[in-house]
């Protein structure tokens, strides 16, 4: 019965950090070009509508923070390390920024 205990250990031991090791996409090399190009769009877009309407703000905003989602997902399937745990959280604080900037400017809407 010990035996059978520590053989089950050592097996989940071994493999443990072979499971917590995600797959990558195949396209992540696409995706993380994609991110940076979209990331320059959003700049431009924004710096667009720095004095445009308040509903086209609210757009573009809106707008940004649908990319930054997309673009926090890319991060956390495509990067490891300190590079993903850094990219990961720039892209929260921006949620959480752009989420407010929303609710607080756009009536939330």
């Amino acid at each position: 019965m010990r035996r059978a205990l520590t053989l089950a250990l050592l097996a989940a031991l071994l493999t443990g950090p072979a499971l917590a090791q995600q797959q990558r996409p195949a396209t992540c090399s696409r995706d993380l070009f994609q991110n940076e190009a979209g990331f320059r769009r959003q700049q431009t877009r924004l710096a667009a509508v720095a004095s445009a309407d308040q509903a086209t703000q609210c757009r573009a905003y809106r707008e940004h923070v649908g990319y930054l989602q997309k673009a926090r997902s890319v991060f956390a399937a495509c990067q490891s390390g300190a590079e993903r745990e850094r990219n990961v959280a720039e892209m929260d604080t921006e949620l959480v920024n752009y989420r407010a900037l929303v609710a607080n400017r756009c009536g939330g809407r």
